[in-house]
């Protein structure tokens, strides 16, 4: 199915004191450019995210925020340093000793040393954040994928618009072409009866001219090449596979075609329809580059 490079989606997961939310925004790019914005304390999973979406989209500039709330009474530890304690104590009671000072030594006093209470973030559970995140991504994915396809399906009918409109002028190339060579043979011996008026023409010579000129400006292979790839064009539209690079491929082919075709034609009425041709062509180009 085709699909368009632009979308949207968005994905939450919850489990007990933990929320995942995911959001994936996309635009236009020739190629995969992921870019993740996710919290420093679970930067450890951005690897798996990019791996995830690459298995999933293929191509377009794609913005993934990640926002990751949590208990902190659950993310943090406390322990007391009762070694240190012990240790600021004894130094305590040395300069009670030795100066006779007052002894206030309290609790609150000993908690100010540094390192007496110690706070640690708790390490956590990787593969376990990872399984909620993936919740919340393929929530976010299956959004996202569904308005790149309804959109794609717009771009779909367009293409197959005008592959019909380029059809047509195909066509009118192909019927216009026999005639081509039938009215230079007659121009041609016009001219030669204005300036050789009382003598006969040499059919032979005037044949062979004419054969010349229809070898130089034939175009039945570039015809029946451009007709090809426009049957192609339609085939690829009509598959389930990524086709962004090769409608693209396929699109160059059909220019050079074309180009060919206005070259060799050597007729006002074709180089008309090979001016169309290269428009809608055109066209076409610009509109692939909205697809995956």
């Amino acid at each position: 199915m085709i699909r368009s490079m632009t979308g949207y989606g968005r994905g939450e997961s919850i489990l007990d004191d933990k929320k995942f939310i995911v959001e994936l925004r996309s635009l236009n790019h020739r190629y995969s450019d992921i870019n993740i914005r996710i919290p420093r304390n679970i930067n450890f999973l951005e690897e798996k995210v990019r791996n995830f979406l690459k298995c999933k989209i293929s191509r377009g500039k794609i913005d993934v925020f990640i926002s990751f709330e949590s208990n902190l009474q659950d993310n943090v530890e406390i322990s007391l340093n009762e070694t240190l304690v012990d240790a600021y104590i004894n130094e305590l009671n040395k300069i009670k000793l030795k100066s006779g000072v007052i002894d206030d030594i309290s609790v609150s006093l000993i908690a100010k040393f540094p390192d007496v209470i110690m706070v640690t973030q708790k390490e956590e559970d990787e593969d376990f954040l990872w399984n909620l995140l993936k919740q919340a991504l393929d929530k976010a994915l299956d959004a996202f994928i569904f308005m790149r396809e309804k959109e794609g399906e717009k771009l779909k009918q367009d293409l197959l618009y005008k592959i019909s409109e380029c059809e047509k002028y195909l066509e009118n190339i192909k019927k216009r072409s026999p005639y081509v060579v039938k009215e230079y043979r007659e121009k041609l011996e016009k001219r030669i009866e204005e300036i050789l008026p009382n003598n006969s023409l040499d059919q032979n010579r005037i044949m062979e001219e004419v054969v010349l000129f229809a070898e130089k400006c034939s175009i039945d292979e570039e015809v029946i090449r451009l007709g090809s790839h426009i049957d192609q064009f339609r085939e690829i539209l009509n598959t389930e596979d990524v086709v962004g690079r090769k409608l693209d491929f396929l699109v160059q082919e059909m220019n050079r075609e074309v180009n060919t075709i206005g070259t060799k034609a050597n007729d006002l009425s074709i180089t008309r329809f090979v001016i169309e041709l290269k428009s809608e062509i055109e066209k076409i180009r610009e509109q692939i580059q909205n697809i995956e």
